[in-house]
């Protein structure tokens, strides 16, 4: 079984597909963004699809994992087959090296250079909203009592 190409994709769902969302911003501009899993900036493009593309990039916290982050990427060879589609790989390291190890995937494997930066924006965002607030010593009023 062949595969359709992704262009031929993205012109059937690029006007109307289940995770599409329309919104309106300033004045009259309509603004779509997705829902996509697959899609690193939830914006509706080409570049971005998670629906067209072969190669994609998600980052996503861990299920029930504290401060775990899922790295999954696209295999190529297994197209046709959904349940073998996805790589999958934990990460519980530090920042920096979860940082390092998303830039190695992404660019400095030729896998996908061009979504560098929305790959470590997303990893940013993900790691800040694991994070647990500091519960520190509250401040006293310095105001003197009358």
């Amino acid at each position: 079984m062949a595969t359709v190409p992704g262009d031929l994709i993205w012109q059937i769902v690029r006007k109307n597909n289940s995770f599409l969302v329309k919104q309106f911003g300033n004045g009259n501009a309509k603004v779509q963004f997705t829902k996509e899993p697959n899609n690193l900036y939830n914006v509706h493009s080409y570049k971005y699809s998670g629906l067209a593309n072969k190669k994609t990039v998600t980052i996503q916290p861990a299920a029930g994992k504290e401060s775990a982050v899922v790295l999954s990427t696209t295999k190529t060879k297994n197209q046709n087959t959904p349940a073998k589609l996805n790589h999958k790989s934990v990460m519980r390291k530090e920042f920096r090296k979860m940082a390092k190890a998303v830039k190695n995937q992404v660019s400095d494997n030729y896998y996908r250079p061009d979504l560098t930066k929305p790959a470590l924006a997303r990893l940013s965002s993900v790691h800040r909203s694991l994070q647990v607030a500091k519960s520190g010593v509250k401040k006293k009023n310095r105001q003197p009592r009358h």
